[in-house]
C-alpha cells in the first residue's frame, strides 16, 4: 500500500477485538502507527485490555455515534451481531466511512447491507487465518501475514473504495483476493465447510459401527486420523457455520454424494479402468496442491511457525536447520490459515528430525505450532 494513501487514512474502528479484530487492530499498529484506532466491544476489559497495550485511543467503551466518522469500521463480532450492528449504523454513518466485516460466510451479511440500505459503504471481508484461540490477548500483529484475505464488494460499492481497501490489506502482509460474494460462499463451502461435515460423519459412521471391544477405534491409524483431525473443531462454531451457509453447505453435500455414487458404481461393476482413472485423476489434483503432504497412510511428520515476511527469512531458517545436520522434506508459506497456526508448513523425514527442529527453533525464538 503506498504510504501516502495510508497517510490519507485518520480514523478506523472496530466492533469486536477478538482474534481476528485484535491481529488487524495490531498490525495496523505496527505498520501504520499514525492511524488512530478505535473499538467497540461487549466487555470494557478488552477496552481496557487493547487501550493499556497502546493499540487503541479510547480506554472506555464508546458508542456508535462516536465511531460513525471512521475511514473504516471493521464488524468483528458473531455473525448474528454484525448484522444487528448493520442495522444500528444504517441512520449514523458519515458519507465516506467504508463499511467492512471478518466473517467466513458472506451471503447474510451482503443481504442485510442491501436491506439496511448500506451498499454504497459495504465492502465484505474474509481473513483465511486463526486458530483455535481467542480474544484479544491471542491476537497478534502478524497473524495475517502472507493469509489470504477475500474481499467480496457490494453492488454499489465504488471501484476506488475496493482498491483502497485492497492496499490497506497488503500493507497489513496479507494477499487479497476480490471475488463475488456467492462464488466465495460456494469455494468456501468446498474447501472447507465440506471438508468439516464429511469429518464430523466419518467420525460418527465409526463410532456407531464399531464393536463393543472398540476395535476400529483402537486400530485407528494415519489415514483415519488425518481425515478426522479437523472433526476436533468446535461443535457451536460449526453449526453456526453450517447454518449460516445453508444453501451452499446442502448443494456440496449433494455434490459430494453424486461422487460417492459414480464410485459406488465403478467399485459395483468391477471397473477397473474406471477406478484407476477416478483415483489417478484424484491423485493429480491433489499432487498439484502448494502444500504436499504424505499420503493418508503413512505418518506426516511436520510443524508450523511464525515468519515475518522480510527478504531471507525462510533461507534463514533452512540454513539454521542444514547447520544442525536436519534435512528438510518440504517447506512451504500456507496461505489459507482460518485452522492452521502459523505461516510456515515445515514437514521432516521422521520423528527425531521433529523434535529437534522444534527445540531448536524455541531456542532461536520462533514461535512454533505442533500437532
Amino acid at each position: 500500500m503506498e504510504k501516502k494513501h495510508r497517510n490519507n487514512i485518520k480514523k478506523i474502528s472496530f466492533i469486536g477485538l477478538g482474534l481476528i479484530g485484535g491481529s488487524i487492530a495490531k498490525t495496523l499498529k505496527r505498520v501504520s502507527p499514525q492511524i488512530k484506532l478505535y473499538a467497540v466491544s461487549g466487555h470494557q476489559s478488552t477496552i481496557t485490555q487493547a487501550y493499556q497495550a497502546g493499540i487503541i485511543e479510547n480506554s472506555k467503551m464508546l458508542s456508535l455515534h462516536e465511531i460513525s466518522d471512521s475511514d473504516y469500521i471493521f464488524l468483528c463480532t458473531p455473525v448474528q451481531q454484525n448484522l444487528f450492528y448493520l442495522t444500528q449504523l444504517k441512520e449514523i454513518i458519515a458519507p465516506h466511512t467504508v463499511l467492512t466485516d471478518v466473517g467466513s460466510v458472506k451471503g447474510d451479511i451482503h443481504r442485510a447491507a442491501v436491506k439496511a440500505g448500506l451498499e454504497a459503504h459495504f465492502i465484505g471481508g474474509h481473513p483465511m487465518a486463526g486458530s483455535e484461540k481467542t480474544g484479544f490477548a491471542a491476537a497478534t500483529p502478524y497473524l495475517l501475514e502472507n493469509a489470504y484475505y477475500i474481499l467480496t464488494p457490494s453492488s454499489k460499492a465504488e471501484k476506488q473504495q475496493v482498491s483502497r481497501l485492497r492496499d490497506l490489506v497488503s500493507s497489513l502482509g496479507a494477499i487479497p483476493l476480490v471475488l463475488d460474494y456467492d462464488l466465495h460462499d460456494f469455494a468456501t463451502a468446498a474447501i472447507s465447510h465440506l471438508p468439516h461435515v464429511l469429518a464430523y460423519s466419518l467420525v460418527n459412521l465409526v463410532k456407531e459401527i464399531d464393536d463393543s471391544e472398540y476395535t476400529m477405534k483402537t486400530i485407528a491409524a494415519g489415514g483415519f486420523r488425518d481425515m478426522t483431525r479437523i472433526a476436533a473443531s468446535s461443535p457451536i462454531m460449526w453449526q453456526d457455520i453450517c447454518l449460516s451457509n445453508k444453501e451452499q453447505v446442502l448443494r456440496l453435500i449433494d455434490l459430494f454424494a453424486a461422487q460417492l455414487t459414480k464410485l459406488r458404481s465403478f467399485i459395483e461393476a468391477e471397473s477397473k479402468e474406471d477406478m484407476n482413472a477416478y483415483f489417478a485423476n484424484a491423485k493429480d489434483y491433489r499432487d498439484s496442491l502448494t502444500i504436499r503432504q504424505s499420503g493418508s497412510i503413512q505418518p506426516v511428520f511436520e510443524l508450523y511457525c511464525d515468519l515475518i515476511d522480510e527478504v531471507g527469512g525462510i533461507a534463514t531458517l533452512a540454513t539454521l536447520l542444514a547447520s544442525n545436520g536436519i534435512n528438510i522434506k518440504n517447506i512451504g508459506i500456507v496461505h489459507n490459515r482460518e485452522f492452521e497456526d502459523g505461516v510456515l508448513h515445515i514437514e521432516l523425514y521422521d520423528q527425531t528430525s521433529l523434535n529437534t527442529t522444534a527445540v531448536l527453533l524455541k531456542k532461536y525464538h520462533y514461535t512454533v505450532y505442533e500437532r
